[in-house]
Parts: C-alpha cells; sequence; structure tokens
C-alpha cells in the first residue's frame, strides 16, 4: 500500500470572516429562542398543547428537509404519471 503525505488545507481571511459571521448569526438566534423560550414559559403554560416549541408552526420534519435543503415534491396518483406515455 502506498503512503500519500499529508493532504495541506490553507485558511484564507475570507473563510474567517465567513465563520465569524455565521457563528454570530447562530448566537443571536439562540438568544432570541432564549428570550422568546423565557417570555414564552408564562403563555405556554396557559396554553397546554401548543406548537410544541416551535414558533413558526413547522413540524420537526419539515425543519430537517429545510435545513438539509431537500424539497419533496409529491407525485400525482394520475394514470398517466402511473404508466407514462403509452402510444399505441
Amino acid at each position: 500500500m502506498l503512503r500519500r503525505k499529508p493532504t495541506r488545507l490553507e485558511l484564507k481571511l475570507d473563510d474567517t470572516e465567513e465563520f465569524e459571521g455565521v457563528k454570530k448569526e447562530l448566537e443571536s438566534r439562540k438568544k432570541q429562542r432564549d428570550d422568546v423560550d423565557v417570555v414564552g414559559v408564562a403563555t405556554s403554560s396557559d396554553m397546554v398543547g401548543a406548537s410544541g416549541g416551535t414558533g413558526d408552526g413547522k413540524t420537526r420534519e419539515q425543519m430537517i428537509n429545510e435545513r438539509i435543503g431537500y424539497k419533496p415534491h409529491p407525485k400525482p396518483n394520475t394514470l398517466p404519471s402511473l404508466f407514462g406515455n403509452l402510444q399505441f
């Protein structure tokens, strides 16, 4: 088996700036979520069985699909879609 030299990755200034921007954005989102949770504790105890922690009404599956970029398109159950365009 041949041994390869380690691959060298170079860190650029743009990469660090992008990282800092994403980090600040995530921290601000977390802070907003914590603020909403602290304020929402009193209101959610009054409304039992509310949206289950998601403020925007999305299900867990929808949030995951959005995060990974998956956009499901249900297929219609019509005859042409099931059998294609058959021509005799």
